[in-house]
C-alpha cells in the first residue's frame, strides 16, 4: 500500500514477500499472534486442575514431568521456540524440540521424544505439569497425552511460580548460552542440544548430593 500511494509503485503483495525472503528484510509491524489463531480454531479448549501445588520433587525420577516453551531470538531477527521436559525429582532434561513454528506439533514431537527416552516405560502416577497455554489445553495433544498415560496438570492462570523449576531452567540457559549471534536455525539448534546435552551429563547441583541430572536419575532408581 505505502508503495502504491507514496512511490506510485504497483505491485503484487506476492512478490513483495518473495524479495523480502531474497533479501532476508523482516517487518518490524507485529506479526499475527499464532496462539490467537490457535485458540479461533477451536472452541474445545479444556484447562486441567493443578495436581501438583507446587510439590514438584516427589523423589521418584518420571513421576513429575514439568513442561514448557520458550522463545529465542537469532538471525536477522527471527525466532526459534524452544519445548522442554523437565523431570522434577531429577532436574533432569529427557526431552526438547527446537522449532521455527509454533504450531501444535512442537507440543506432539515433544511428548514423543519424551516417551521415547523412557522407553515408553511411564510411571504409573506420572504428572504432565504446564502452564495453560493453547498447546496444552488443545483437546488433540490432551487426548495424546491422556493415551500415554500421563495425569494431566496445569498451574493456575498467570502464576508462573507454580511451574517454577521450568522457568528457572530456561532462564539460567539464556543467562549462560551465547546464542542471539546463532545466524541459522542450524547452529542454534547445535548450540542448544550441546547445552542441554551438558547440562544433563555435567552439571553438578548441589541439592542432589552434588551430581548431575543423568548420575542422581541413576541414584535414585538404584537406591
Amino acid at each position: 500500500m505505502h508503495l502504491e500511494r507514496k512511490d506510485t509503485v504497483i505491485m503484487n503483495h506476492k512478490k513483495i514477500r518473495r524479495l523480502m525472503r531474497k533479501y532476508n528484510l523482516v517487518a518490524k509491524v507485529r506479526q499475527a499472534n499464532p496462539y490467537l489463531k490457535m485458540a479461533k480454531a477451536t472452541q474445545e479448549h479444556r484447562t486441567c486442575p493443578n495436581l501438583l501445588e507446587r510439590q514438584f520433587n516427589q523423589g521418584e525420577p518420571g513421576k513429575v514431568l514439568l513442561t514448557d516453551i520458550t522463545y529465542m531470538r537469532y538471525g536477522n531477527g527471527q525466532w526459534a521456540y524452544l519445548s522442554c521436559v523437565k523431570d522434577g525429582a531429577t532436574n533432569q532434561v529427557p526431552a526438547h524440540i527446537l522449532s521455527t513454528s509454533l504450531e501444535l506439533e512442537i507440543v506432539e514431537k515433544t511428548l514423543e521424544k519424551l516417551l521415547s527416552s523412557m522407553d515408553y516405560t511411564i510411571h504409573p502416577e506420572a504428572i504432565l505439569h504446564s502452564d495453560q497455554g493453547m498447546h496444552y489445553t488443545h483437546p488433540v495433544f490432551q487426548d495424546k497425552v491422556k493415551k500415554a498415560g500421563f495425569k494431566q496438570s496445569m498451574s493456575r492462570r498467570g502464576n508462573c511460580w507454580d511451574n517454577a523449576p521450568m522457568e528457572s531452567f530456561f532462564g539460567h540457559m539464556k543467562d549462560e548460552l551465547e546464542y542471539e549471534d546463532c545466524q541459522t536455525i542450524q547452529e542454534l539448534r547445535q548450540r542448544v542440544n550441546e547445552y542441554i546435552l551438558e547440562y544433563n551429563t555435567e552439571r553438578y547441583q548441589w541439592g542432589f548430593k552434588k551430581m548431575t541430572p543423568d548420575e542422581y536419575r541413576s541414584h535414585l532408581l538404584t537406591a
